[in-house]
């Protein structure tokens, strides 16, 4: 089982159109701000935004990423993949 996490920015142009993608594809995530979180951004090694990053929930080691606007589609085989 994986836990998901959006990382983003307020100032992030790219993550406002990635934004309404990652949540038209239905994905249960937790959105991080990466200005108000910058433990967890560090500790998952997140350096650009959009990233989704799934995590698996028992060790919290990191599974796969996604780096950059993506399509529904994408987003959908990423997380089923």
């Amino acid at each position: 089982m994986y836990k998901v996490y959006y990382f983003t920015a307020a100032w992030c142009s790219p993550c406002k159109t990635f934004g309404p993608i990652v949540e038209e594809s239905g994905i249960p995530y937790q959105k991080v701000d990466i200005d108000n979180d910058t433990e967890l951004s560090a500790k998952y090694g997140v350096r650009s935004v959009p990233t989704l990053l799934k995590v698996n929930s028992f060790d919290q080691a990191v599974g796969d990423r996604i780096v950059g606007v993506q399509s529904v589609d994408n987003v959908k085989k990423w997380y089923n993949g």
